[in-house]
């Protein structure tokens, strides 16, 4: 359903909680290479969520990217939003071209009320609320 793109959107974002703050920016080629991922593909999504405004960044010697607090209070949607668009959810799950209430595919009144709510947590689920929520279940899963 998401693109690689917001799937590394997604994780940078997470990385920079862990990792970044306004003292402590981190390049685009650090989190490429930590993360296993495409650097110069990975630095152009970072830059599109600075354009939206949902990652903070600075340039020079001393640049990088980090979350201000502000930026925290983004939701999982905006990141996908800004990557992917919000038409992403309106593709039909099989993909046929032509998926609606009046045209449905054979799966699309099973999917509707799924996607409906899932878009209604992936609002409402800030990048701080996500964050807290990844390292404790990290936690829990490095305790097992």
């Amino acid at each position: 359903m998401l693109s690689n793109s917001s799937k590394y959107a997604i994780r940078a974002v997470l990385y920079l909680t862990e990792k970044a703050s306004k003292d402590l920016k981190i390049g685009s080629k650090k989190i490429a290479n930590d993360l296993m991922m495409p650097a110069p593909f990975l630095a152009k999504t970072l830059q599109e969520l600075t354009k939206k405004n949902i990652i903070s960044s600075v340039k020079g010697p001393h640049g990088g990217f980090y979350l201000s607090e502000t930026d925290e209070k983004n939701s999982l949607f905006d990141i996908i939003e800004c990557i992917d668009g919000a038409d992403k959810f309106n593709d039909c799950y099989l993909g046929q071209l032509e998926c609606s209430d009046t045209n449905p595919c054979v799966v699309h009144h099973l999917y509707v009320p799924f996607k409906n709510k899932l878009i209604s947590k992936l609002k409402k689920k800030t990048i701080l609320e996500m964050s807290i929520e990844y390292a404790e279940n990290k936690n829990i899963i490095n305790t097992l």
